[in-house]
């Protein structure tokens, strides 16, 4: 009897590794380095919500950073990439574009457009509330619920 405890319980190991890589996957694909990106390449496909900082150690960056990886499901169901650029001397065509100051959030509409700029870090629930607001994401709701 005491020999199946130990057996039960390395019958869940695999299960909890599948579950790890299954959650980390999502954040890879959400969140990712601004690199050479254009806004252009997620026209009416994605909403980018750009992340600016001067570099990487910058306070308000690891508290937006830890604020989206914290609750990624409601901004992929708002079909929502992330883009961090945290290398001012590189002048990426988003740095060139949107013309950050120091730490700067940034939220995209699926039309390229600038929804708005915040100077401090937002979280998952503040760019929600924003993202429903819009008439786009209205639309889409409205599309998978099965209404006119």
């Amino acid at each position: 009897m005491k020999y199946i405890l130990p057996l039960v319980l390395t019958a869940f190991i695999p299960v909890f590794a599948v579950a790890e890589t299954t959650t980390s996957a999502p954040s890879a694909n959400v969140i990712r380095p601004a690199g050479e990106s254009d806004l252009s390449e997620f026209l009416w496909i994605k909403r980018p919500v750009v992340v600016f900082a001067d570099n990487a150690a910058d306070p308000r960056y690891g508290e937006q950073i830890e604020l989206l990886t914290s609750r990624l499901e409601p901004l992929i169901e708002r079909d929502v990439i992330v883009l961090t650029d945290t290398d001012p001397a590189a002048e990426s065509p988003l740095r060139t574009k949107l013309r950050p100051r120091g730490f700067m959030l940034v939220l995209v509409a699926k039309d390229g457009s600038v929804l708005l700029r915040k100077p401090f870090p937002w979280s998952v629930r503040e760019l929600t509330r924003s993202i429903d607001k819009l008439p786009a994401r209205q639309r889409e709701v409205r599309e998978r619920r099965g209404d006119s």
